[in-house]
C-alpha cells in the first residue's frame, strides 16, 4: 500500500503572542502543525531562538540548544511535549496555547509526577521475573529488532507481543507478564509499562 504524507498546518492569533512576556533567552518550540508560524513569532519575541519543531517524541533540535537559553516557550494545546521537555531537560518550560491563548508554565508537581511514574515502573520492571515486549507494526514505531536485541541481553523470562492498535486493557489477559518493556510509542502509558529508552 501506497503511503501518502499530506502536510496539515494550524492557524494561530500573532496578535496575541504580542502579550507573551518572558525573561531571558527564550527557545520556541512547537508541533509541526505550528511551525509555519516560528519565523513570525521570533521577531515578535525579544530574546528568542527558533529551535523548531518536535516529532512524535524526539526532542533532539531541543537538546542541542538547551545550553543557550534560560527557558522554552512550547506553542502547542498538548502537554505531553513540553512536560517532556521539562523532565529531561531541566529548564523551565512554558506552554502557549493557541486554542485557549492561556500561557502557563509546567509546574514542578507535573514533572515530579511523571518522574515518580517512571521510577515506579522501574522498580517493578527490576523486581519483575517475566516481562512483556511490546511492538508496534505502524511505521516509524515499528522496533522489532531493538525488542529481539534487548531479548537477547535480558537475564528476565521475556515474551514478544505485537500489535497495531494497542488496547492496554488486553495487556489484563497476561497476569503473568509483571513488567511490559514498551518499544513503540513512548506516550502509552499504563500501569507497569516502562519504555525500553529508559531501560539503556
Amino acid at each position: 500500500m501506497k503511503i501518502l504524507h499530506i502536510p496539515a498546518t494550524l492557524e494561530l492569533d500573532l496578535n496575541e503572542i504580542k502579550n507573551i512576556k518572558l525573561q531571558g533567552k527564550i527557545g520556541l518550540v512547537t508541533t509541526i502543525q505550528y511551525s509555519h508560524h516560528l519565523k513570525n513569532i521570533n521577531k515578535i519575541i525579544k530574546n528568542s531562538i527558533i529551535v523548531g519543531y518536535i516529532l512524535g517524541c524526539d526532542i533532539s533540535n531541543a537538546k542541542k540548544i538547551a545550553n543557550k537559553i534560560d527557558s522554552f516557550l512550547f506553542i502547542g494545546t498538548g502537554k505531553f511535549h513540553p512536560i517532556k521537555l521539562a523532565s529531561e531537560l531541566n529548564k523551565p518550560v512554558y506552554i502557549f496555547n493557541p486554542e485557549t491563548n492561556n500561557l502557563y508554565q509546567v509546574s514542578q508537581q507535573e514533572i515530579n509526577e511523571v518522574k515518580s511514574r517512571k521510577k515506579g515502573s522501574y522498580i517493578k520492571y527490576l523486581n519483575a521475573e517475566k516481562i512483556g515486549l511490546l511492538i508496534s507494526l505502524k511505521p516509524g514505531q515499528y522496533n522489532l529488532n531493538k525488542a529481539l536485541q534487548f531479548k537477547k541481553k535480558s537475564k528476565k523470562q521475556s515474551y514478544l507481543f505485537l500489535f497495531n492498535t494497542l488496547n492496554t486493557l488486553e495487556l489484563e489477559n497476561f497476569p503473568q507478564i509483571q513488567s511490559w518493556v514498551n518499544t513503540a510509542c513512548p506516550r502509552i502509558e499504563y500501569k507497569n509499562i516502562i519504555n525500553i529508552e529508559d531501560l539503556q
